[in-house]
């Protein structure tokens, strides 16, 4: 059987196997297989970064890892960390089971706080940007790779997520623009060096209520790390804490900006507007009319 006999066989065969999941639209029968495919060769790839590559030729030995690999993806394992990749914003980052896999939705804050990082630098030059909760440092880093005017700071509660942030720092030679810390939120930025020096907060916070988790597919709950998606009993304990304390490192027009989960939009923009510590508040909604993601301008001090 040649490599594409082979490779429509097991498709077939995945037709009435495999579960995708909603949040991964990228991971497809095709690309999952050509992900795997790769990865029995030795060439590690993400499902996105897979459909860009051809499938080269496998030994019998590269043919018994991949069904190894495949039976992995059918007991539930995420097809990301078979692989160790994740492409988030066109780039190809490590992936394990240390951080949350980056998802194709959070690629709107992505590009709306990489839109904003430009413009402010267009005004400032180089700029100081935070990224907390950063996971793998997916945030961050798709932005300094793409503005080559920001500083990043990253942090992040869990020491595995910082060290795999660290790594994909490594892997992109972004040491000089970006660090990472661990620490929960802003507490490991409570020097003079920050306060009042960041022109932009990012955060993909925990959101999901927690009574929701246990109904969560259990390929997420069983694999990825818990912390990293329980928001508490609202869903909101950790972005009410940035609301309240981003403004002491932001500069004078600084900007905090964030993922919500789908119907907390309203509700976040409410609670931004009543702490009276913003003066334009923004949302940004998903193709289906969602409101996905918040900007909060700092308020400027009055002259009065």
């Amino acid at each position: 059987m040649n490599k594409s006999e082979l490779f429509s066989s097991i498709s077939n065969d995945l037709k009435n196997k495999l579960h995708l999941l909603e949040d991964k639209p990228e991971e497809t029968i095709e690309s999952t297989l050509k992900a795997l495919w790769l990865a029995a060769a030795g060439i590690p790839v993400s499902a996105e970064g897979s459909t860009k590559l051809s499938i080269p030729d496998l030994t019998e030995k590269q043919i018994e890892n991949l069904h190894q690999l495949i039976e992995l993806r059918l007991n539930n394992t995420p097809l990301a960390y078979i692989t160790n990749r994740q492409n988030f914003m066109g780039i190809e980052l490590y992936s394990d089971k240390r951080a949350l896999i980056p998802r194709k939705e959070t690629e709107l804050l992505g590009r709306t706080a990489l839109e904003l990082s430009k413009r402010i630098a267009k005004s400032k030059g180089k700029i100081n940007v935070i990224d907390v909760c950063c996971g793998s440092g997916n945030l961050g880093i798709a932005i300094a790779h793409h503005n080559k005017d920001c500083n990043v700071y990253a942090s992040d509660i869990s020491q595995e997520a910082v060290e795999l942030t660290r790594d994909n720092i490594n892997l992109l030679n972004l040491n000089q623009r970006i660090q990472v810390k661990q620490g929960n939120l802003l507490s490991v930025f409570e020097t003079d060096e920050f306060y009042e020096k960041t022109d932009m907060i990012i955060c993909n916070p925990p959101y999901i209520l927690s009574s929701k988790v246990q109904k969560m597919d259990s390929e997420i709950t069983s694999n990825e790390p818990v912390l990293a998606f329980d928001g508490g009993m609202l869903g909101i304990k950790i972005i009410q804490k940035l609301i309240s304390e981003a403004p002491k490192f932001l500069t004078s027009e600084g900007w905090l900006i964030f993922e919500v989960g789908a119907g907390q939009g309203n509700f976040i923009t409410q609670l931004c507007e009543r702490s009276r510590l913003y003066q334009a508040i923004e949302s940004v909604s998903d193709d289906s009319g969602t409101a996905r993601v918040i900007l909060a301008q700092k308020l400027r001090p009055s002259n009065s």
